[in-house]
């Protein structure tokens, strides 16, 4: 921390934090008020921080090396209090989200926070926001006319950079602050930690293929897979190539699946008596594998305007279900069997 750091910026700062997470994601804000204490703090700046890089990519009107070169600026914020108190006038036109630009604009708060982080913590989290910072760089030079991924290694580099560094970042976190692992269970933590965060990251993207097309100029289905099913990217929201792309993206899904039950095989290693981390990994994993149900039931996702979700009612059953299973993998077991088959509803329950 620094001078400037008082006490009371720094409760400013945790106010603006959790005031403006529901805004930039609804389902993340429920999981991380289940983390208390220094871990809720950590986890909630670090999700603040990889959104704000986030926010950086998505811009589809920047340029590339204005992108890129935003995002260096954002790094250093990082070890630099002065260049994170001056990074909201470098912010300029960045479009995108109202409330993600905003807490872009707001970089200055969300640093003050990770500073008052504990010094491990801060460490982690440090190292992990330079990877993912870094690789989004990368990505973005690498494809100036706007991301268009050319093969499904490449897609798995990308997605490792933007989504499996944060599930390798709160694992290390659970260590850091306080949750005792044996080496072998930390092993089967970590041989898993990166398909956590990449299952998510490749359901999010499936169900938004035609509107990150659209409003980002990104497209994350593979060239040579879309070829292989007699597609293309150019023609990626043709209705009259629609059954060939809907093919190809069959292989996302069952990628998709794979690395699910990877993520849920990573919540099971997770020690029974870690209730409450335990409850930040099993509601976006039950959401995701009911989505990617739905998904793998239709084509919307390839036609501009359509939206792919599950319901209220099952999004309120999954949470009520999922927390009160939390503590049984033999219930977390059958809950995600129902869910992959059906709509979990209470009145079919575990049973149905």
């Amino acid at each position: 921390m620094t001078a400037a750091d008082t006490p009371a910026r720094v409760r400013e700062a945790e106010r603006f934090a959790r005031g403006v997470l529901p805004a930039v994601s609804r389902t993340f804000a429920l999981s991380v008020e289940l983390l208390r204490g220094e871990l809720g703090r950590s986890v909630l700046c670090a999700y603040l921080l990889c959104r704000i890089a986030d926010t950086i990519e998505d811009d589809g009107h920047a340029s590339p090396d204005d992108k890129a070169a935003l995002l260096r600026e954002f790094l250093r914020c990082l070890d630099d209090a002065t260049a994170a108190d001056a990074f909201p006038s470098r912010v300029g036109a960045i479009q995108g989200d109202a409330t993600h630009v905003e807490l872009l604009r707001r970089t200055d708060l969300v640093c003050v926070l990770f500073r008052s982080l504990t010094p491990g913590a801060r460490d982690r989290v440090a190292h992990w926001v330079r990877e993912m910072g870094r690789g989004m760089a990368d990505f973005v030079l690498r494809h100036p006319r706007g991301l268009r991924i050319q093969t499904m290694e490449e897609y798995r580099e990308y997605c490792y950079y933007v989504a499996g560094t944060v599930g390798c970042m709160v694992t290390e976190l659970w260590r850091e602050h306080g949750l005792a692992l044996s080496p072998s269970r930390y092993e089967a933590l970590w041989s898993r930690c990166t398909q956590f965060g990449e299952a998510l990251q490749t359901v999010n993207i499936l169900k938004d293929i035609a509107a990150d097309a659209v409003r980002e100029n990104a497209i994350y289905v593979p060239e040579r897979t879309l070829q292989a099913h007699g597609g293309s990217q150019a023609s990626l929201l043709d209705e009259a190539n629609i059954g060939n792309n809907r093919a190809a993206v069959g292989e996302f899904i069952a990628l998709a699946w794979t690395d699910l039950d990877q993520a849920f095989e990573y919540l099971l290693f997770l020690p029974r008596r870690a209730l409450a981390i335990r409850a930040f990994c099993v509601l976006p994993l039950l959401y995701a594998y009911a989505t990617l149900r739905e998904l793998s039931r239709t084509d919307a996702m390839l036609r501009p305007g359509a939206v792919v979700k599950i319901s209220r009612r099952e999004v309120k059953s999954l949470m009520i279900a999922g927390l009160a299973a939390l503590a049984s993998n033999a219930l977390l077991r059958r809950l995600v069997q129902s869910v992959r088959e059906r709509p979990f509803t209470p009145l079919l329950g575990l049973t149905g």
